[in-house]
Formats: C-alpha cells, structure tokens, sequence
C-alpha cells in the first residue's frame, strides 16, 4: 500500500507529464500564439524603459541615452482587428543625454500592427510613431553652435520613430528603435537629430 507521501509524488508527477504531452502535440518548435492581455485596470497601457546612440553621424556622435516612454489605453476600442490596428495609443515620454547633448521630452501618438501574425502567432509586430518633441539643443544661427552640438534650427520639432519589436510573453516585450527629430524646414539649421537604440516593454 503506498504511503501518503508517494501518494502526493506520485500526482505531482503525472500533473507535471501533462504541459510536456501538450507541447508535444503543438510540434515544441513554435511558442505558443501571442494572446492580448485583458483590458488595462488603469488608462495605463503599457511603460517602456531603454537607451539610444545619439545620432552617430553628426556632432553629438558619442554619446547615450536613457529613454522612458508611458503609452496609454486606446481611446477607442474596435472589435475587428484590421481597424483596431489603426487606433493609435497617445504617448508621452523623455530621452536624458548622459553627454550634455541635446536632452528631450515628447507627446505624440503610437501605432502597433502585428507581422504576418497567423505565420508568427502574433509575436513580431511593427511600430510608427509621430507627434512633437521639446528640447533642449541648440536653437540659434548655425554659426553660433556650440562644439558638440547639432544646430536643430527651433523648438518644439517634429518627432518620427519606428520599432520592430518581439513580446517575449503577455507582458514582456522588447524593440530595436529608430527615431528622428527635424523641423521640416519650418525654421532654420534643421540639422536634425536621428538615435539608435532598444527599449524593453511591459503591458499592463
């Protein structure tokens, strides 16, 4: 007759034979399909922290970054996939240059559309973003540019990012970024500012 500790062993063992059999049947070769977390608790959607190159190719090369970024809950919530991809999440969110470069703060608007999501169980996805960045650069004649600066012309600037991002779980993801910073020849010296770099995510 078994003890009651063989009794327990014995049922922790075939409990745990059960995900293995499961991932068997699913071929173990694919994670399993990406599933949208429930609705936010909070206008909240998701918060993001991650860092940057400043513009390697101009005079602020050298330098880095730390980025944090809060996107909220749609505003407007479709049933069809195909049009929800097109509500964009408001953003918010801040660059700090550990160089004493240009520093920045932004408000815009973000767009996410999963790639190939019956090939990739909704697990890759791309990103667009666009609105408008405060700064702290130079705004002056180019002629009076500080060393080390980019002459970006004004303040505020126009702000257009794009990521392609990988969700490691319901709540976890990461992204490799690329933003760009100009003011569209609306003032002048629009040298610009354009960062390289990665953020880690995770949605409520």
């Amino acid at each position: 007759m078994l003890s009651n500790s063989s009794r327990l062993l014995a049922g922790a063992l075939a409990l745990a034979a059960v995900p293995v059999q499961a991932a068997d049947l699913r071929g173990g070769s694919m994670p399993a399909a990406y599933a949208a977390p429930v609705k936010p608790m909070s206008f909240v959607s998701e918060v993001r922290i991650g860092g940057a190159v400043q513009d390697p190719g101009s005079a602020e090369r050298d330098t880095n970054n730390i980025n944090g970024e809060i996107l909220f809950a749609k505003p407007l919530v479709s049933l069809d996939p195909f049009w929800q991809a097109f509500v964009p999440r408001p953003t918010a969110g801040g660059s700090y240059n550990f160089g004493g470069r240009t520093s920045y703060a932004y408000l815009g608007a973000t767009w996410t559309v999963d790639l190939f999501p019956q090939t990739f169980n909704n697990i890759v996805f791309l990103e667009g973003f666009f609105g408008a960045a405060a700064h702290n650069g130079h705004t002056g004649l180019k002629a009076t540019t500080p060393p080390g600066f980019n002459s970006l012309g004004c303040s505020p600037l126009f702000r257009e990012a794009a990521a392609l991002g990988f969700r490691l779980s319901e709540r976890w993801s990461i992204m490799a970024t690329v933003e760009h910073m100009s003011n569209a020849g609306l003032c002048s010296n629009n040298r610009g500012l354009t960062n390289y770099g990665g953020k880690i995510g995770y949605t409520f």
